[in-house]
């Protein structure tokens, strides 16, 4: 593990800004720190597996205003299984294993409410060993950070 100091912290938080931000603004930015030294540090940062910088996909620039997370009761010899099974679909931008009253949690982005209703229902509901869903829409993101790619069936056709 690496130590990270402000200075790291400063240039990782310009990054969250625009992470195409240059070496040399970040420099400009931060002051008294060369533009050498930026790119070094952001190395380090990357190599050791602190940051990664990515293009972040915004569901709702794509028109998928909907989110909605879905919590999912399954066998349990079969978690894994439909765990794996849900990760294949591009509308499923989060997946984790939950505890309590649930087996699987996932986040869904739809165009409508009908479609992510479908989603649930024609899809994840009759996913052999899934015997219960539940879902919670999410109205209001206070703070979201996770990466997930421009789904396909966003993309106009010619």
């Amino acid at each position: 593990m690496i130590k990270i100091d402000m200075l790291d912290k400063k240039i990782s938080d310009l990054l969250i800004e625009d992470g195409r931000m240059s070496c040399s603004k970040i420099s400009e930015r931060i002051g008294g720190i060369s533009e050498r030294a930026v790119r070094y540090r952001i190395n380090r940062l990357i190599k050791n597996g602190v940051i990664a910088v990515r293009g972040n996909v915004i569901a709702e620039g794509l028109g998928l205003t909907v989110c909605a997370d879905v919590f999912i009761e399954v066998e349990p010899a079969q978690v894994l299984e439909i765990a794996n099974h849900l990760a294949q679909f591009e509308s499923v931008s989060y997946i984790a294993y939950s505890t309590g009253d649930t087996d699987i949690s996932i986040q869904v982005f739809a165009r409508n409410n009908s479609d992510l209703f479908k989603f649930v229902t024609d899809v994840v509901g009759k996913i052999p060993g899934v015997r219960k869903t539940h879902i919670s829409f999410v109205p209001i993101k206070i703070k979201d950070d996770h990466i997930w790619p421009i789904p396909s069936f966003v993309i106009k056709k010619d």
